[in-house]
This record gives C-alpha cells, structure tokens and sequence, in this order.
C-alpha cells in the first residue's frame, strides 16, 4: 500500500482511538506481518493445488474451486462484523483466536474426507481472514506511536507480497510431489508458529470502542463513490476468476510439468511484488492511467494465453506481465481511497476489503461456471472481458479528484 494512503488511514486511526503508546513494539507488529503472511498463504492455497485436491476429493475442479468462494463470503462478514461482536474482548485474545482458527482450518483440510469437510474448514479460514483485517490497522495504531504507524503498517501488510511471491510456487510444488494434504499440513504448521510468535509479543489491549458501520454507508452515499467501488469489485472479480484457475491452463494450454509449473508461479509472484514497486512510481504521474492500465494489461494478458500462437516463451511473458499488472491494483486502489475520500480514509477503505474480498467469491464462482460449460478458454475468455470492460468504466467514469460529502 502506499505511504499516502497508509498516513492517511493512520492519522483517521489515531484520532478516533485516541490511543498511543509511548515506544513502539516492533516484534508485536512483525508477529502481526507472519500472520498476514499464514492467513493469505492458507487462502491461496487452492489455487495452486486445485486439479490434485478434485482428484482426491472425487470432484470437479469447478466444485473444488469453490473452496475459494467459501472463504471470501465468510471473510467479507466477518470483516464487516467481528469488531462489534468481541467489543468486549481482549483484541490480543481475539488475535490468538484467529491463529487457532487458522491452524484448525488447515489441519482439518489436509484431513478432509469430502469436498463439504473441506468447505467447511474453509469457514474456519474466512472467519479468521476477515476478522484479522478489520482489526489490523486499529491494533497497529496501538502498537507503536503515532509517527511509526504508517513503517508499522508497511510492515504488517508486506505480508501479501511475501505470501504471493511464496505460497503459490511452494504449494504447487509441495502438492505436485508429496500431495495437497501435504501442503495444508505445512500451512497448519505456519500458523503454529505465528501463534507461539504473536503469543509471545502481543500485549494485552483491552477493547476500546465497536466498530460503525454507519460512516461506510454515509460514505457510500456520496455522489461518485458508488461508481468507484463497483470499478475496484470488477477488477478483482475479473483477476480472481483468472488466478484461481491458473494451475488447469498451465497444465492445459501451456503444457508444463509440475517442476516448470512451480517455476512460472514464482515468476508470477516476484512480478507481482515489482509490479508493486512499479505502480508506486507511476502513481506519482497519474492515478487515473494506473487504474485504467493494470486491469487493461490483465485482460490483454489474459486472452493471449488462450488465444495468440506465441509459443512457451510467449506465454510465460504473458504470465509474468499478467502478475506485474496485478501487482499494482491494490496500491492504486488504496491510493484512490486517499485521493477521493481524504477525511474518511479509513471507512472507505474498510469497503475496498469488502469490494476484493466479495470479487474474490464472485470471481471463483463465474470462472466456476464458465470452466464448467467452457473450460479454461471459457474462464479466461469471460474474466478478460470483464477486465477490459472495467478499465473503460473507470476511464470514463471514475474520478480521481476529492468527491464532496452530502
């Protein structure tokens, strides 16, 4: 995320808790980074060991493939709900909560018997994903002084990055050569480490006050917000349904073992973590080209994996030039947040979690029905355009100047 953003949601966090400690407590906020890192590691898992876990489980990759869209339901309303319903809690016992429910999840997945075992232990991760986030910044906030807040939140969701660049290759290959239980077992054994870590360094942070969701709906309400939330739901939705069913067009398109599988999934992730880097520059020049252009270079990467004779070569370019794309959306969205919504930062970026984490259901359950009636041709086909008629509204229609408040 950007220091733009990240200063503004720190400064919105620091004046609604009123809440600072006097010296900052550093391996408490890189315990909270491990679990960012455990929790999208868990999340990402199906998506490089889809075609293994339906050949085990006795199902279709459609079917399997909605162990994605279990999650990202579960997480968008235990976003929404978890502050209010623990406001009477310790978050640092809350924060624990979720690493066992972690581990729970994934320890009982890599022993599930049938698809509604897994599903349902997939309930366990989404609860535990979607608390943590909308907890996070608030815990940062109470983790370090006001000044640091924003390195601390830098640190804390670096995470993704690491998770992207790490999980997927490392579960593919774990998947391909000793089996996708064995990678569940491995993302269990994270999450006992992130829970011995936070356990160690957390402090003890007594609820403060529940969290509102009348501001996100007053924010909502505001002339042009509406346009721009529905922008960031397509371009997730369309990246979503594209990277869930990765692996079956490596496998069907690309024609690559599960060695050189491993390997364009790694290149797909250090192109998304410089793409990261990349869109940080770019931002500086112009935040309406950047949110037009990656979800534009995602759709075109897209159908020419499926559709233009480039050869392998081609192809892992197009992979990689696909990752480097994505890796700046969720930076140019987050700047967006800044630019368009400044004193309310923080509650519209609240809907952004809850924009990715409803396109990241939608858009496993659309490639899910598209792969059923058209396979990875049909997936791909439909999530590009998707992607393509997203940059055109937000090209036409979203702004990127302050929208006034009613």
């Amino acid at each position: 995320m950007s220091d733009e953003f990240l200063e503004t949601s720190g400064s919105d966090i620091a004046s609604i808790e009123n809440i600072e400690p006097t010296s900052p407590a550093w391996m408490a906020v890189f315990s909270l980074a491990m679990g960012v890192f455990g929790l999208l590691t868990a999340e990402y898992l199906p998506a490089s060991l889809l075609t293994p876990m339906a050949a085990g489980l006795g199902v279709s990759e459609a079917l399997a493939g909605q162990a994605v869209t279990v999650t990202a339901v579960i997480a968008m309303f235990s976003g929404l709900l978890t502050a209010s319903l623990t406001r009477r809690v310790d978050r640092r016992i809350v924060l624990l909560a979720f690493s066992v429910l972690m581990i729970a999840s994934n320890l009982f997945a890599a022993l599930s018997s049938s698809l509604f075992v897994l599903l349902t232990m997939r309930v366990l991760l989404g609860i535990a994903l979607g608390g943590f986030w909308s907890m996070a910044a608030a815990v940062a906030m109470r983790l370090v002084p006001a000044p640091l807040l924003p390195r601390a939140l830098s640190i804390i969701f670096s995470g993704i990055s690491v998770a992207t660049v790490v999980a997927v290759p490392l579960g593919s290959y774990l998947g391909g050569v000793y089996g996708w239980r064995i990678a569940f077992l491995a993302a269990a054994a994270l999450g006992v480490l992130t829970l011995a870590f936070q356990f160690c360094t957390l402090p003890p942070l007594k609820p403060t006050s529940p969290a509102r969701l009348g501001t996100i709906l007053d924010v909502l309400r505001r002339p042009g917000i509406g346009v721009g939330m529905l922008s960031c739901t397509l371009v997730h939705t369309g990246q979503y349904a594209l990277f869930t069913y990765i692996r079956p067009v490596l496998e069907s398109v690309m024609m690559i073992n599960v060695s050189g599988m491993a390997l364009v999934l790694l290149a797909f992730g250090l192109a998304n973590f410089i793409g990261t880097l990349i869109a940080g520059w770019v931002l500086e020049r112009s935040l309406r080209a950047t949110l037009v252009i990656m979800p534009l270079l995602i759709g075109a990467a897209g159908l020419g994996l499926i559709f233009l004779p480039t050869g392998i070569t081609g192809q892992v370019l197009l992979v990689v030039l696909w990752g480097m794309a994505f890796g700046g959306v969720p930076v140019a969205w987050s700047n967006w947040v800044a630019h368009a919504v400044p004193d309310q930062a923080e509650s519209a970026g609240g809907m952004v979690v809850v924009s990715v984490q409803s396109a990241i259901a939608a858009g496993a359950a659309v490639g899910g029905l598209m792969f059923s009636v058209g396979g990875v041709i049909g997936v791909f086909g439909v999530a590009s355009a998707i992607l393509l008629f997203s940059a055109l509204l937000i090209a036409l229609r979203v702004r990127t100047s302050p929208y006034p408040a009613i």
